[in-house]
């Protein structure tokens, strides 16, 4: 009797930790949830703080543009979802579309948090099934991240230089940039950074993965995020035509390369910044160098609203996707710590 009773208890063994991993694991995704909420309350309340400094009217705003603005943005991010698509699939895995492309907008509100590492804990932990192994997904966010920040300091250093040459100091901080942060994204560098913080001792086989970074990969990188950033300056020319009442001339279709330059260069800066969402350096770039051409006040005006801009879109994008775990793939991660362990 003794012994049918060890027997049971043993056996009840597994199953409370199981039912333990599995609270501690809803738990942790309670949390994240939680930090993420908290991070774009704050973030809006910021913003909804500053137009009320300027005392600007929200009957003032063409809501058709700035909806427009929103739909850009959305386009303007895809070419990095599928980047990191395309970098799984040439590091071994395989990944579903629509697995990836849940996981890439429902983690990229995990930037609203200090440090951005959430951004890489959910999308890692989403997109983590039998297709696609964790450490490969982290390593292919690191590749996605820094190729589209090396790639918006090019084109904000080429657009600078030909249309702001007298502003050397940009162009030379845009410059830096570029092979400050592209530098680690070349094959055979990044390979090596990728072995020394040890990888390979959780992931035995990250070198079989890593052979698949290649030039012909990363240039594809390149040319699809030049695209994007294109379209990320798109979405704040739509913003400024949505408030026309505020510039101090009117908004002209040559006035694209300009802002393709301003939205790059406030992005990269307020990634480096690692504040959260680059809150403050991206709007003060931004009010910058758009308060020569268009006054101080639509320049203030601007930086806020493509901020809530580009929240709203991400937040509605994500709210729409984070429901369809079960048609996205074959069991995978549910975004927590634990999920991306």
């Amino acid at each position: 009797m003794a012994k049918a009773g060890g027997g049971r208890l043993n056996s009840e063994v597994p199953l409370r930790r199981d039912r333990i991993v599995k609270a501690a694991k809803q738990s942790v995704r309670l949390l994240i949830l939680a930090l993420v909420g908290v991070g774009i309350w704050h973030t809006v309340r910021n913003a909804i703080g500053e137009l009320q400094a300027k005392q600007f009217a929200l009957h003032q705003v063409r809501w058709g543009w700035l909806a427009a603005s929103g739909v850009v943005y959305l386009a303007a991010t895809a070419p990095c979802w599928i980047f990191w698509h395309r970098t799984l699939e040439a590091m071994g895995q395989r990944p579903l579309w629509l697995a990836s492309l849940r996981a890439y907008y429902t983690g990229h509100l995990g930037k609203y948090l200090p440090g951005k590492a959430l951004v890489v804990v959910i999308r890692s932990g989403m997109i983590r099934s039998p297709r696609v192994d964790t450490s490969v997904a982290v390593t292919a966010v690191f590749v996605e991240t820094l190729t589209m920040m090396a790639v918006g300091a090019f084109t904000a250093a080429a657009i600078l230089g030909v249309l702001y040459r007298n502003q050397v100091w940009l162009v030379l901080l845009s410059i830096g940039l570029m092979i400050g942060i592209g530098g680690p994204t070349v094959p055979p560098v990044f390979r090596r950074l990728v072995r020394m913080v040890g990888v390979k001792k959780v992931n035995p086989d990250i070198d079989r993965a890593l052979a698949g970074l290649d030039s012909r990969l990363m240039l594809f990188g390149w040319v699809i995020n030049v695209a994007g950033w294109g379209l990320m300056g798109l979405s704040l020319w739509l913003t400024l035509r949505a408030i026309p009442t505020t510039t101090i001339r009117p908004v002209e279709l040559q006035d694209w390369p300009s802002l393709t330059a301003c939205a790059a260069l406030s992005v990269v800066l307020g990634f480096l910044s690692m504040l959260p969402g680059g809150l403050g350096v991206r709007e003060y770039v931004v009010m910058t160098l758009l308060s020569g051409p268009f006054g101080l006040g639509a320049a203030t005006v601007c930086a806020v609203l493509s901020r809530l801009v580009g929240l709203l879109a991400e937040s509605v994008l994500a709210a729409v996707l984070y429901p369809l775990k079960r048609i996205s793939g074959d069991g995978g991660g549910d975004g927590t710590v634990a999920g991306a362990a």
